[in-house]
């Protein structure tokens, strides 16, 4: 095995590299080696009415709400986890109560849900979802979709320990 002497570029390359990571990447594993929580999203909150009843379909169906949960960390999927979804819809307002329905996690961690059409509010078409069930923080999700014409959209969550 040949040595590489030390050169100059070799020290600014190295010294770049721990500004860049701090010294605390030398202590201690990356983030990205395990799941960071998922944050809130700023509007995901609005028009939330707690206990949302868990329904087979909100409306008369038509869209897919669909997604995953998964522990912060080790990503572990979370099954029997409650996720609370709203829209302003071809048959209501986000507001209204018959506009929100919740569901639950299968043993993969996956939930699906089927609603009536996504339409724009505020010129863009999105949804609202919520992780509330209290064995984990709170978090409010609000996706925006590519085009008012698509008929699914997709959601994930990593969550933390309450």
């Amino acid at each position: 095995m040949t040595k590489r002497p030390f050169t100059r570029r070799a020290l600014l390359a190295t010294g770049g590299a721990v500004l860049a990571t701090g010294t605390s990447g030398l202590l201690r594993p990356a983030l990205a080696q395990g799941l960071t929580p998922t944050r809130s999203m700023r509007g995901g909150a609005n028009n939330y009415l707690r206990g949302a009843t868990i329904v087979d379909r909100i409306g008369s169906g038509g869209f897919w709400m669909t997604g995953t949960v998964r522990r912060a960390g080790d990503g572990a999927p979370l099954p029997g986890q409650r996720i609370q979804i709203w829209a302003h819809t071809t048959e209501g307002h986000e507001r209204d109560p018959h506009s929100h329905g919740a569901t639950l996690t299968d043993a993969n961690g996956v939930f699906r849900l089927e609603m009536p059409q996504i339409i724009p509010a505020f010129g863009q078409p999105h949804g609202h979802l919520a992780y509330d069930s209290g064995d984990f923080e709170t978090v409010f999700l609000r996706p925006v979709m590519s085009s008012a014409r698509d008929t699914s959209l997709e959601a994930h969550f990593v969550l933390q320990p309450a």
